[in-house]
């Protein structure tokens, strides 16, 4: 599976974005994402929505900045603050696991 992605459209403003982990719930393969730019811009999908969806593209797309880190992140920021993140679990198997 790849582990990179591009969103076709921002994500809170983000549109690039790593997979860092996948799990089962409820029978099915959820993939846990996260903004390469911003950890606290996290989120869950199925594999159908990743691969079937058209939402999403395989790899980083070269995008120009303004269409990269949109006026939508610098909103969300600014109205979202998040305690910080103190610990990030990742699976044993996961290729982001360095220890």
């Amino acid at each position: 599976m790849e582990n990179f992605w591009t969103s076709n459209r921002p994500i809170n403003g983000l549109r690039h974005f790593v997979l860092v982990n996948k799990a089962k719930e409820k029978g099915k393969i959820i993939f846990l994402m996260v903004s390469v730019i911003d950890s606290e811009i996290n989120l869950k999908t199925t594999y159908e929505e990743l691969i079937d969806s058209g939402n999403w593209h395989k790899g980083w797309m070269n995008l120009p900045k303004p269409k990269s880190i949109t006026e939508e992140y610098v909103n969300f920021k600014s109205c979202n603050k998040v305690e910080d993140i103190n610990e990030i679990l990742v699976n044993e198997d996961s290729a982001f696991n360095i220890s």
